[in-house]
């Protein structure tokens, strides 16, 4: 089970940092990614982490200002987002899955585990 929380409301160039517990399993044995739905487009992937965290994805608007990291003795992924701009306003989802391997991981297709998802909302 995965639970993303951490979203809001701020303003323009402002940092928000979103979390995703997951329970019923060790983090450090899935591929794990966060992926965004603006609203009215569809989901697009934003980033990703290897079961062993030594590949890392980024979509290129986000490049250089959000950060995917992973605490396995917390169980937890976070996404540290900077220098936020409205177009990032969107729901923010976690999804997991033992199965994925590095060469799928930027695919929403290859997880079968969602988090709820959280709203981050950027205003300007």
């Amino acid at each position: 089970q995965l639970q993303a929380s951490g979203g809001g409301l701020v303003q323009e160039g402002g940092s928000l940092r979103p979390s995703c517990a997951v329970s019923g399993y060790p983090l450090d044995a899935y591929a794990i990614a966060w992926f965004r739905q603006p609203p009215g487009k569809e989901r697009e992937g934003v980033s990703c982490i290897s079961r062993r965290g030594d590949s890392q994805y980024y979509a290129d608007s986000v490049k250089g200002r959000f950060t995917i990291s992973r605490d396995n003795a917390k169980n937890t992924l976070y996404l540290q987002m900077n220098s936020l701009k409205p177009e990032d306003t969107a729901v923010y989802y976690c999804a997991g899955d033992p199965t994925v391997i590095t060469s799928t991981m930027r695919l929403s297709s290859a997880y079968h585990c969602w988090g709820q998802g959280t709203l981050v909302t950027v205003s300007s």
